[in-house]
């Protein structure tokens, strides 16, 4: 049973989703008591840190749903210090969708697009998949700042510089696999967060059928 208390003192990164993949000097969190994790603990639940000094969550923000994908992102705010930061990896659905499906193809290739890009949807316990305008808009309404959008393995910060492990595929300039994305904690946005509320509401959440 996943237990959701830190030790003490609070460490000063968290790595969340860590899988099998153990980075040292951090702590590593992850729902499953896998080879390499520190503490097994379900971060739905929230994350009961205080003045964390960097998260790094590396293809996770996928695996949640839309609504708890917000709430997890409020609560890397919370748990960061003053000047603290958060770096996100995560799948680019405009990548997906450009290289995944094409209606000009002939009928038995889109047949086979059709379960591939449905497959980049939910395969591997995928919840839901961004795109860089509205991760950037999620980021923002819940109080980050200073939003760099980086590319795999690089970063003007030394404690995220070549922290990727996950598969590479091949990319365009333009048009990167993983939308890779750093950004500071700032001030709480509560207005801006209701109408980005307001507007997964009223365009996705409300059509679920939970």
């Amino acid at each position: 049973m996943p237990v959701n208390r830190p030790p003490s003192p609070s460490p000063s990164r968290l790595h969340v989703g860590c899988g099998r993949v153990r980075l040292e000097g951090w702590l590593n969190l992850d729902l499953q008591d896998l080879p390499g994790v520190d503490l097994v603990v379900d971060v739905s639940r929230g994350l009961h840190f205080r003045d964390v000094e960097a998260v790094y969550a590396e293809h996770f923000l996928e695996h949640l749903d839309l609504d708890r994908a917000i709430a997890f992102l409020q609560d890397v705010h919370r748990c960061l210090g003053a000047g603290g930061v958060l770096r996100l990896s995560t799948p680019n659905l405009d990548w997906v969708w450009e290289t995944h499906y094409s209606t000009a193809s002939p009928p038995p290739e889109r047949r086979v697009q059709g379960l591939r890009l449905n497959r980049a949807f939910h395969g591997w316990r995928h919840r839901f998949l961004w795109n860089r305008e509205l991760l950037g808009d999620a980021l923002e309404a819940c109080g980050f700042r200073d939003l760099r959008w980086c590319r795999y393995g690089e970063s003007e910060r030394p404690v995220f510089r070549g922290i990727e492990r996950h598969d590479t595929y091949q990319d365009r300039p333009d048009l990167p696999h993983v939308l890779i994305v750093e950004a500071e904690k700032g001030e709480p946005l509560p207005a801006t967060l209701a109408e980005l509320r307001d507007l997964l509401e009223r365009e996705f959440l409300a059509f679920r059928d939970d």
